[in-house]
């Protein structure tokens, strides 16, 4: 089947609800208009339940089908925050929030979900229920976590948990996904160099941690090349070096870098954190110093299950002729991974044709991916659940 006929004709609606999104970012938690909106179109769409606050801010609908012999009830995930970013596409509807932008398209994940929830409950040519989950704070936040915690999972029986992104490169309207670990878990670290601070003209008379630090950036390295077994992808990124002086005759006193590590499995995430504290300790108490090591957690890898991840690219099939099956593991992080830890499921990515990327002040959602996203919502539910 192609997309659905419905979609066609909502286009146009649902493109509108996006646009109004994408003109009014929201950050992290503070989702407060988005999901006000939310969860009145929910109720205008005849939802049986709709819940507000979940996971701080997330809302959740309850759609029931036909019938409810089956027993099943199917999650389906959706995140509504943008990015603390200044939008530079020049577009009429570009945010009006300075210094907020929904450069990943956010906008069209709720937009589409939307658009499936308010065809489900038309239809409800299913045999079960679906829970729509409407997240705040994907970007940084771990709402999912919060959604999770505040017993997304148990409240409403869930089963199975399917989510969706729009990703640049693909051609519009086309899907991707893989089995297993698809995006990374991602930590952060901070590791603060203490040494003597001194005049520049007298290196003899301090312990100099700008060096110290530069031998630890080096040593870091290593971790990727001679510890990580190299079929296991792993990333470690210095990303900031800041010294306590800016002076040019200054050595300081101390040295601050923070970075990040992504990986894909637990092995390696131990293992990357296990030597970054090590070789940092050790390099720096050889030249002298001392390292201060602050281990940030971040999300887990993203772990798609193998029977509802076939399941998702029949879907695709069926509706765009084709799915890339083995998609490229990202090192991106996902927080929908905290849900994926809960329930089986799949997470996939939808065609935005050549865009920007995201996280880019040139981004934008291409509303032309909306009749297929929404058709693929549709059809997980319809064929997971048939009446």
């Amino acid at each position: 089947m192609p997309v659905k006929n419905r979609f066609a004709e909502l286009q146009d609606e649902i493109t509108a609800w996006r646009r109004d999104f994408h003109e009014n970012p929201e950050i992290l938690f503070d989702t407060h208009r988005t999901a006000g909106i939310v969860a009145e179109k929910l109720r205008e769409f005849g939802c049986d339940e709709v819940t507000e606050g979940i996971g701080r801010t997330g809302v959740v609908g309850v759609i029931k089908g036909k019938a409810s012999g089956s027993g099943k009830v199917i999650g389906l995930r959706a995140d509504m925050d943008a990015l603390p970013i200044h939008e530079a596409t020049g577009l009429d509807y570009a945010s009006k929030t300075p210094g907020a932008m929904h450069a990943c398209g956010h906008d069209g994940h709720t937009a589409m979900l939307l658009g499936a929830a308010k065809y489900l409950s038309e239809t409800r040519n299913f045999d079960g229920t679906v829970v729509v989950i409407f997240q705040p704070a994907e970007e940084g936040g771990a709402g999912g976590r919060f959604m999770c915690e505040d017993g997304l999972m148990e409240r409403w029986g869930i089963q199975e948990v399917y989510g969706m992104h729009n990703w640049p490169g693909v051609p519009t309207g086309q899907f991707a996904i893989r089995p297993g670990a698809f995006f990374a878990a991602t930590d952060q670290f901070e590791i603060t160099v203490h040494g003597k601070g001194g005049h520049a003209a007298k290196p003899h008379q301090a312990t100099d941690p700008l060096v110290a630090s530069a031998h630890v950036v080096t040593a870091l390295q290593s971790i990727v090349s001679r510890n990580s077994d190299p079929d296991d992808q792993m990333v470690i990124s210095v990303t900031s070096i800041e010294s306590s002086s800016k002076a040019f005759n200054v050595i300081p006193a101390a040295v601050t870098l923070r970075g990040t590590m992504r990986t894909m499995s637990k092995t390696n995430r131990d293992l990357g954190e296990e030597r970054i504290k090590a070789l940092a300790a050790a390099t720096a108490q050889a030249l002298g110093c001392e390292a201060e090591i602050k281990w940030i957690p971040g999300y887990p890898a993203m772990v798609n299950s193998d029977a509802q991840t076939e399941f998702a690219a029949d879907v695709a099939e069926a509706i765009a002729g084709a799915c890339e099956r083995d998609a490229p593991i990202t090192m991106g992080g996902e927080d929908f991974a905290y849900m994926l830890e809960e329930r089986p499921g799949a997470y996939i990515l939808v065609g935005n044709g050549p865009s920007a990327d995201v996280h880019n002040p040139e981004y934008n959602f291409n509303d032309e991916a909306i009749p297929a996203g929404c058709s693929w919502w549709a059809e997980v539910v319809e064929r997971r659940m048939p009446a």
